[in-house]
This record gives C-alpha cells, sequence and structure tokens, in this order.
C-alpha cells in the first residue's frame, strides 16, 4: 500500500540508526517440548515492547511496516503462514495505524516430516520489526529455541500462553452472514463502501482490511445498527491508486459489546450495484420465526389456487375419484408420495438459494425462470403434459393394466404422485401469493437453517390439501361416481395446460428476439413424435420398432437442428439496455425505467412516485398491471396528481433491484410502492394482489 506516512517514518529511523537501546525485547516459544515425527507445533515470536512503543500488524495502514519473520529451519520442517492476532487502532487518527502495544505473540505453524530421526533439533529465525513511540527505529533479532523428536509428544511452559494468544486470533463465523457493497454509483475518489453484518453482536463494529498495492481502505469508521434489517452497517472509503475498483475485499470483522472485542476473517465480493441511500429505512420489524413459518404455510395453501397449479391440482383430485372408492390405502400411500414431491423439490430450491448466497451473490423467488434454458424446458414439459391429458400418448407409471374404468389410476402410480409434486412446484414458483412474500423475504435474509425451515413450511402448504383429502376421502362424496365425465374431464385440463404453455413460450421470446420461432418448430416436431408413439408404438399393433425409430429420429433431427443450430437455446441474445427509455404504447402510462436516483430526482422535484417491481414471468405481477394499474381511472389519477411513473424489470434478476426487494421483506415480485410527494415520507408499500381501489387509495395519499 502506498503511504506517504512510511516515508517521514524512514527519515526518523535513518536519523536514529547510528545508536539506540532496543525497545522491544523478541524470543521464540514453542508449544511443546516433545514431539512424534509428523507432528505439528504452533511456534510463537514473543515481542514485548516498552511501555509507549508499539509494533505493527500485517497491513500497517496509513504508516509503520509489518513485522517479518525469517526462518532458519533444519531439513524436514517447514513453516507456515503467521497467524496475526486482532491489533488495536492506533492514533493518531489523521494517520492511523494498525498495531500492538506492550507485547504480541506472532503464531507459525511449523510441520515436521514424518521420517526425521529422534533427537534435538534446533530451531531459528531472524525477526525484524518496526517500533514506534514520537519516533519510529527498525529494530531486529535473532530467536532460537530447541525442541526434541521423540516417542511421545510433550507439551511446553510456554503452551498456554501460546493458546492464549490463538484465542485472540480471528476465526471464520459461518453463522454470521456478510455483505459489501457500494453506497453509490459514482467513480468519486475515495467511494463509499458498505459492510453488512447478520445477525450483529453489537450495535459498534469495524473492519480491518488486507493491504493492497491498488487501493487503500482506509481507516475512518461510521458503525450503526439498522433496526429494520437487524444488522450493522459500517461504512467504509476507498481509496483506489490505480486499475479498477476492487471486486473483493479481504479482512477482519471487528465488534465491541462491554469492552470484549470479537472478531472473524471474512473475503467478501464487492457488489456493483449500490443500495439506495435509504438502508436505514424503516419498514416491517423483524419478525419471529413461527409468525413467519405460518405464513409460509399459509402462502402455500394459497398457491394450490394459482393459474398454473390448479389444473395440476385438479388432474390429483380426478385421481382420488377413480381409486377413491375401492383402493383408500393406496390413495393414502400415493398422498403422501405426492407430498414427498413437492417438499424434495422445495428442499432443492432451497440449497439453491443457499448455495448461492454462499457465493456472495443474491437470491430472489423465482430466480430459475431468469434463466432461458429453465424456460424452454419447462415449455416443452408442460406441453408434453398437456399432449398426454388430451390422450396424444400415454405414460404409464405404475399400477395395474389400463381399463376404461381404471385407466386414469394407472396414471397416478407412485412415480406419477413424485412427479406431480415437482411439477406443481415447478409451476408455482413464478407466483408470489399473499403472506408468501413477506415468508420469504424473511428467510432470504437468514441463515441456511431458517431457509430451509421456510421453504419446508411452504411446501407443506402446497401439499396439505391433497394430503388431506387422500386420508379423508369420504370427503369427496359430493363429486359424481366414476364414469365417462371423468375422461372429458381430463380432456379439460389439458387446455389450461396448454395455455400454460403458451405462456412460457412468450417468456422465451424476451430471451430469443425472433429465434424463438425455432423453439415453436422443436415443439411442434415433438407433438408429431408423440403422436407417432401413441398411435403406432402403444396403441398399434404392427411395425412398432419402425414407428419408434422414425419418433427417434424427428426427436434428435428437431433437437440438433432447431434447438442447437437455429435456436442456439444454451446462448440467448443478451439482456438489452437496462438504463434507457421504455417503450410505452401511446394511450398507455409513460414508464420510466427505476433506479434509486430517479426516485430521489421525482421526490426532490416535489413529484409522487408510483414504482412497479414486476417481471415477465410473474403472473401476479401481469394480472395487477391488466386490472388495477395500466387502467384508465389509474392514468388519469397519475395525470391529476403530476406523478412520475418508475418500471422497475426483474425478468433477469438485477442486483440493485434484489436489493430493494430485500429492504421490503420481499423474496420476489411484486412490490409496488407510492411515494409521497413529502420526499421525508416514508414509501406506501401496497399489498400482492391489487385492486383499482388500493391503488387510487394510495396516490391520493401519496398528493397530500
Amino acid at each position: 500500500m502506498r503511504r506517504i506516512g512510511i516515508i517521514f517514518a524512514a527519515c526518523f529511523c535513518f536519523a536514529a540508526l547510528t545508536a539506540h537501546a532496543a525497545h522491544t525485547q523478541v524470543r521464540l516459544l514453542l508449544s511443546a517440548e516433545t514431539i512424534r515425527p509428523g507432528d505439528t507445533v504452533m511456534a510463537g515470536v514473543d515481542l514485548k515492547m516498552e511501555p509507549g512503543w508499539h509494533t505493527y500488524w500485517k497491513n500497517p495502514g496509513a504508516a509503520g511496516m509489518a513485522t517479518k519473520i525469517q526462518w532458519q529451519l533444519p531439513p524436514g520442517i517447514t513453516a507456515g503462514e503467521i497467524q496475526w492476532p486482532l491489533p488495536e487502532k492506533l492514533p493518531p487518527a489523521e494517520v492511523t495505524t494498525y498495531g500492538y502495544n506492550d507485547e504480541v505473540v506472532l503464531l507459525v505453524p511449523l510441520k515436521f516430516a514424518a521420517d526425521l530421526k529422534p533427537g534435538p533439533l534446533d530451531l531459528k529465525a531472524k525477526v525484524s520489526w518496526l517500533e514506534c513511540k514520537e519516533a519510529c527505529i527498525p529494530g531486529s533479532g535473532s530467536v532460537e529455541a530447541t525442541l526434541n523428536i521423540g516417542e511421545q509428544t510433550k507439551t511446553s511452559s510456554a503452551a498456554a500462553t501460546i493458546e492464549s494468544w490463538q484465542n485472540k486470533v480471528p476465526k471464520s463465523d459461518t453463522n454470521l452472514t456478510v455483505y459489501a457493497r457500494w453506497h453509490d454509483s459514482t467513480n468519486v475518489n475515495p467511494r463509499s463502501l458498505l459492510i453488512q453484518i447478520k445477525p450483529p453482536k453489537s450495535g459498534t463494529a469495524d473492519f480491518f482490511p488486507d493491504a493492497s498495492d491498488d487501493f487503500e481502505i482506509q481507516p475512518e469508521t461510521k458503525s450503526t445498527f439498522d433496526e429494520y434489517s437487524n444488522s450493522t452497517i459500517v461504512n467504509k472509503f476507498v481509496k483506489k491508486f490505480s486499475g479498477n475498483w476492487p471486486r473483493e475485499i479481504s479482512g477482519v470483522i471487528v465488534e465491541e459489546n462491554g469492552g470484549q472485542r470479537t472478531s472473524f476473517e471474512v473475503k467478501l465480493p464487492v457488489s456493483d450495484q449500490a443500495p439506495t441511500e435509504a438502508v436505514t429505512l424503516p419498514a416491517l420489524p423483524p419478525q419471529s420465526l413461527w409468525k413467519m413459518l405460518l405464513y409460509a404455510f399459509i402462502g402455500g395453501l394459497i398457491l394450490n389456487i394459482m393459474p398454473c397449479v390448479l389444473p395440476v391440482i385438479a388432474l390429483k383430485i380426478l385421481g382420488f375419484v377413480s381409486e377413491a372408492r375401492s383402493e383408500p390405502r393406496r390413495v393414502r400411500a400415493l398422498g403422501l408420495i405426492y407430498a414427498v414431491g413437492v417438499l424434495a423439490s422445495f428442499l432443492a430450491l432451497a440449497a439453491i438459494v443457499i448455495g448461492i448466497k454462499t457465493a456472495g451473490h443474491q437470491a430472489g423467488w423465482g430466480m430459475q425462470f431468469g434463466s432461458p434454458v429453465f424456460v424452454v424446458c419447462l415449455t416443452t414439459l408442460v406441453m408434453l403434459v398437456a399432449l398426454n391429458l388430451f390422450g396424444v400418448f400415454e405414460v404409464s407409471l405404475g399400477g395395474r393394466a389400463m381399463t376404461a374404468a381404471g385407466g386414469l389410476a394407472s396414471k397416478h402410480g407412485t412415480t406419477g404422485a413424485f412427479f406431480n409434486g415437482v411439477l406443481a412446484t415447478a409451476l408455482a414458483t413464478p407466483c408470489t401469493a399473499p403472506f408468501l412474500s413477506i415468508a420469504l423475504g424473511f428467510a432470504f435474509a437468514q441463515e441456511a437453517s431458517v431457509i430451509v425451515l421456510v421453504f419446508l413450511a411452504v411446501g407443506i402448504g402446497l401439499a396439505a390439501p391433497y394430503v388431506v383429502l387422500s386420508w379423508n376421502p369420504a370427503w369427496l362424496k359430493f363429486l359424481p361416481k366414476p364414469g365417462a365425465w371423468m375422461e372429458r374431464f381430463k380432456i379439460a385440463m389439458g387446455f389450461p395446460m396448454l395455455a400454460t404453455a403458451v405462456w412460457l413460450f412468450n417468456l422465451a421470446y424476451g430471451d430469443y428476439g425472433k429465434r424463438v420461432l425455432w423453439l415453436g418448430v422443436f415443439l411442434v416436431v415433438i407433438a408429431l413424435a408423440a403422436w407417432i408413439i401413441g398411435e403406432f408404438v402403444q396403441r398399434g399393433r404392427t411395425r412398432r420398432g419402425l414407428a419408434l425409430a422414425i419418433a427417434l429420429i424427428l426427436l434428435i433431427g428437431s433437437y440438433a437442428y432447431a434447438l442447437e443450430s437455429q435456436l442456439d437455446w444454451r446462448a440467448p441474445i443478451a439482456v438489452g439496455d437496462t438504463t434507457g427509455p421504455l417503450i410505452n404504447s401511446p394511450d398507455g402510462i409513460n414508464w420510466q425505467r427505476w433506479s434509486p436516483e430517479a426516485v430521489a430526482k421525482a421526490r426532490s422535484e416535489g413529484h409522487p412516485v408510483l414504482v412497479d417491481f414486476t417481471a415477465d414471468w410473474c403472473l401476479t405481477c401481469q394480472v395487477n398491471k391488466k386490472t388495477s394499474i395500466e387502467i384508465s381511472s389509474v392514468r388519469l389519477k397519475l395525470n391529476e396528481i403530476n406523478a412520475i411513473t418508475l418500471l422497475g424489470d426483474y425478468t433477469h434478476f438485477p442486483d440493485a433491484i434484489t436489493a430493494e426487494l430485500n429492504r421490503y421483506y420481499r423474496a420476489g415480485v411484486p412490490l409496488v410502492l407510492v411515494y409521497p410527494k413529502n420526499p421525508d415520507t416514508e414509501p406506501i408499500v401496497l399489498p400482492e394482489i391489487l385492486t383499482p381501489g388500493i391503488v387510487l387509495d394510495a396516490l391520493d395519499r401519496a398528493a397530500r
């Protein structure tokens, strides 16, 4: 690191080189007197300073020099990296440094080879340091100690001292979540950096950085406790010397509570996206875990009536009708297997969220719909389900041979029940139900165990109606008896499935543009292959092998040509400009792109602001838009109060919008905010399901 203070320190040192008494005494400590070959011993270089004198940490700060150890070891002994105890911040404030007063023991693990012969070994090292008071003087000294190689390990008298200093070395803490992100999007040098610590052990924290030649994290610190996010926010300034702004920082988090300091090492990616100024914006207070689990369960229940999930649930209930009167025990078993499929899917989603967070990224509900490859696969799968319901081909997933009365039952076997649980979960994820968004928003900000619990609660809610019905088939007595109507109902359920496939196809257009026509070609050929299998392989009597070969050729050929060659489905078009103007219809709302700066600018000019965070794959968002936002009464009200309308497109999960959703305890969209024209007033957070009255009332309040 480039420090002007080092130059001045060197001047003082040069003037003092002629003669001085050493103000620091150094000695070598070992944790054992005798060890066995292959063992590791902790060595401690003990630096004891006179009162008022200090030495420096591995990153000295604005001035100073880190202590160095040059080992002189016999063959077969390897020295590890120095383990540095937690330092102090040393004055003066304008030239803050990191170092040690009175005494410090620098710890180094020494690894001994397994083939060392018994006997004594002399361990030596040359230690050099910079000792400072009013002036700084370089110091050095040689240290040595003897250790015996024997048959048994015997600790030394210094073992307790070394252990006490080991306890002062920062460790990693897996129970804490730490994020680093820029406080603004400007390139002002130095630049403000925010470090967020969850859960906090105290409201006072600091960050001691590792050294770098390209940038300096300055020692000045502002630490605040954020009640909204239940975290400690540490504000530091980064001064750049060369290259780009850092994308990763490392160092030590220090928290102080009642005079006691705790510390842990971190290596943090730095988000390019800046959070809004209102990091400490009051919103929902921290919620209890039990309340959030209840919300998650209720939200999972509501997912059962979402348009994409309802056909799957309806088909499962249809299976009850055919089996309940003859095989109640089988129905109960299949109900549990369906629940296992749902819960396994939610556990997989939880694992993905945890993995993304562990990697330092931000996760959101429905994030898999930001993957074009996932959308293509799900579109194909849902279309095949629709064709199966139409009877184009049959999928035998267990059970007895199909007959007119029992054919449907055979398609609700063990594998089918599990698969339907997985499919119901996949189709539920683009939807955000009431209660669900609050629970998921809470979960995404917590540790891994809480994420798993909340996701399981959602899964239990989604599976609960089917499980309850499977264990109480008598409740289905209001339904008609099995008959021909069941086959007609099954075919009817194919149409909402087909509508879901069309909706997914429309999502793919946003990823592939006009190339998406080749996805349509692929789907048509897949449908043809499915018809050939159903008509000539499953129901035919002759030349089944030829028909199967033709179907396989169609499948392989359409994949190779339509998907791989023409669509290039694993290489979607680049996401368009997210900063330019939006394309609005002449009679629609004049939407502008959302950004924290756009909100601040509009409010500073005295405008109310309506912000709609939405995504192409979010069905609830699209319903809200058609029924409660993009309507004439709302457009008139927006013009009347001279409001600014901002659109936050979450289709491809930009980090800035994920951070904004997290501020309001939302794990996904929709999120609609109405900012009053008074810039000091908090925004009005609208519920997930909107009505025109809710939106108009919020706009009226914002205009006052």
